[in-house]
Parts: structure tokens; C-alpha cells; sequence
């Protein structure tokens, strides 16, 4: 092979080696890279929905410029929106807003639930988590915990109200009950809203809903609250005990709260994990996004990494699924 052809054969033969390793060593398209579903599992109008465009709303400009695009998938206590984002793509294309039911107890709640809340998810952000307050129709002859949980041992016969089989005011007023041996019938109804008017009209005896929904009752005077379910008192119920404070020896330590936060299907890459985990936690600290949580819906903002968000829903699942399994809650 003539001199000057060997050198051009052999420029062409490492041009082409070096290739693959140009390619390899390009840096991948930031994420994200195109719109992103995120599929909200109840429907439009409500505080997790109103959560949701609230960041939707933040996200362009935190995002490349792509949108955040907000999809109602309700029914079955969120586990429609929950096998939509389990059986998704991978590709940071579809999230979602993560709640108890979907993400963290839907087996023990639906036992032919098609995917595994604890498997079939990567954690990406904490968002914000919801407090909760047991009310009472301003009609109870009671006025604090102790003295409706007296009543409620006496006449055997009340019934509270609850937003949903497997919620978490359903859950945590389940738990009261257990733990001070008081029985109380069930009664559930499609939403927070709705459980109020049944406090309202003095059809059911008690529930344990948001702070966010109860707060005009309240302040009204319509409402009597008895009691926050958190581990401390709330800044806008400041002369209300907790549980825990209120509850006598039976009650001690108790705690529940609702939650959401920022899910996608399992088996998402880590570099975007850690972008998406990056650009929540940026918008949670947007002024109109902290003003709606922290305001208009009474919450906590939360935020974190991924891992800290895993290990929250793993707890989350420790402390309800032996009470689902004990009370023998169902939603099928």
C-alpha cells in the first residue's frame, strides 16, 4: 500500500475507534428534555390538585423551559393514577403526586392491586405533609378529647365520618379507637368537603380531616376542634392539644398526618433522579408555591432528598399496613 495511503486508512480506522468514545463522552441532554406528565390521582379542584398546578406553574422556569403538564387519573383511592405511572417508561416522562393509598398501602388495601406500591416506584421529593384535626359538631354536649372520648366509651353508638376507605383520616381515627378500646360505626363519604357537611348537619359524630379544610368551619365557629393529630400543635390552631397531649396514657406518642410528594416508575437513572429531586425542592421554595402550601392549604413544607423520602414511605407503610390488616380495612 503506497506510504500516503496506509496514513489515510490508518487516520480513518482511529477516527473511527475514537468514535464510540466521543459519543460516550458527550454529556446527555439535561432533564428534562421535553414536556413531563404529571398524573395526579384524584380529581380537579381539590388540595392536591391545587398542589399540583401550584408547581406546575414553577416548573418552566426551573425546568429548561419545558412544562409540567398536570393529568387527573381518579378512582379506586388513587390506585388508577398509581398503575398508570408503575407501568410507565423510565424516562422521567411521567411522575407523579405521590399519596398514601397508591404509593405505600395499596396492597394491604386492595390485596389484587396489579403492582406493588413499595416496588414498583422511585422516590424523588417530599413535598409537603398535611396536618390533620379531630372535629366535632358544635351540637356534641362535649368541649375537649377527654371528654368525647368518655361519651363515646358510654353510648356505644356514635358514628364518625371519614373522606374515603383507606385515607388517612380514616385511618388515623381507626387507630384512635383502637388504642383507647372505644367502638364508633364508620361512615365514608367521597371528600373532605363532604364529611364537614355531615359534621355540620350533625349526622355523624366526629372526623379527623385536614386542617386546610376544617379552618373556616372553625373559625366560624361551626366547628369544634378537639384535638391536631400531629406531633405538635398547629401555628393556626395554637390553643388546640394534640392528641398525644390530650389523650391520656392510651394515646401517647400518637401521630398521623397526611403527605404528598414526587414519585416515578421504577428504575429511573440516577442523574435523574437527582435533576428531578433538584428542580422540586428549587420550586418548593418559589414564594407563590410556599405561600399556597403554607397558607391557603395550612401545610409543612418538607423537601429532601430521595432517600429521605424512601425511608418515609417505608415507614409510612410499617406503621399502617398491621393496622389495615388487623381492623380488616378494604376497599375491594
Amino acid at each position: 500500500m503506497p506510504q500516503a495511503s496506509h496514513a489515510l486508512h490508518r487516520r480513518t480506522l482511529l477516527a473511527g475507534l475514537a468514535l464510540p468514545a466521543l459519543a460516550h463522552a458527550q454529556p446527555a441532554s439535561p432533564w428534562p428534555d421535553r414536556p413531563v406528565r404529571l398524573i395526579v390521582p384524584f380529581g380537579a379542584g381539590g388540595a392536591i390538585d391545587t398542589l399540583s398546578r401550584t408547581v406546575a406553574n414553577a416548573f418552566p422556569a426551573l425546568a429548561n423551559g419545558q412544562t409540567l403538564v398536570v393529568e387527573n387519573r381518579a378512582g379506586a383511592g388513587g390506585t388508577i393514577a398509581g398503575a398508570v405511572v408503575a407501568s410507565a417508561r423510565p424516562d422521567g416522562a411521567t411522575l407523579m403526586m405521590a399519596d398514601l393509598a397508591p404509593n405505600a398501602i395499596g396492597r394491604e388495601l386492595q390485596p389484587s392491586l396489579g403492582y406493588d406500591p413499595m416496588r414498583a416506584f422511585t422516590p424523588i421529593c417530599h413535598l409537603i405533609n398535611l396536618p390533620l384535626v379531630l372535629l366535632a359538631p358544635m351540637a356534641l354536649p362535649v368541649t375537649d378529647l377527654p371528654g368525647f372520648l368518655d361519651l363515646a366509651r358510654r353510648r356505644g353508638d356514635m358514628v364518625y365520618a371519614h373522606p374515603g376507605i383507606g385515607y388517612i383520616g380514616h385511618l388515623a381515627q381507626e387507630l384512635m379507637l383502637r388504642r383507647t378500646g372505644i367502638t364508633m360505626t364508620p361512615v365514608p363519604y367521597r371528600s373532605g368537603a363532604e364529611v364537614a357537611r355531615s359534621l355540620l348537619a350533625n349526622e355523624t359524630s366526629s372526623s379527623i380531616i385536614t386542617v386546610s379544610t376544617s379552618l373556616p368551619f372553625i373559625r366560624e365557629g361551626k366547628l369544634r376542634p378537639l384535638a391536631v393529630a400531629g406531633r405538635q400543635r398547629h401555628p393556626f390552631l395554637p390553643d388546640v392539644p394534640t392528641i398525644a397531649e390530650a389523650g391520656g396514657p392510651a394515646l401517647a406518642g400518637f401521630e398521623a398526618q397526611g403527605w404528598h410528594g414526587i414519585v416515578g416508575p421504577a428504575g429511573l437513572p440516577d442523574p435523574l433522579i437527582e435533576a428531578a429531586n433538584r428542580i422540586f425542592n428549587a420550586a418548593l421554595r418559589q414564594p407563590e408555591v410556599a405561600r399556597v402550601i403554607e397558607q391557603t392549604q395550612a401545610s409543612q413544607i418538607v423537601g429532601g432528598s430521595p432517600a429521605d423520602f424512601a425511608g418515609f414511605l417505608a415507614a409510612e407503610h410499617a406503621r399502617w399496613a398491621p393496622l389495615i390488616q388487623a381492623a380488616g380495612i378494604r376497599t375491594e
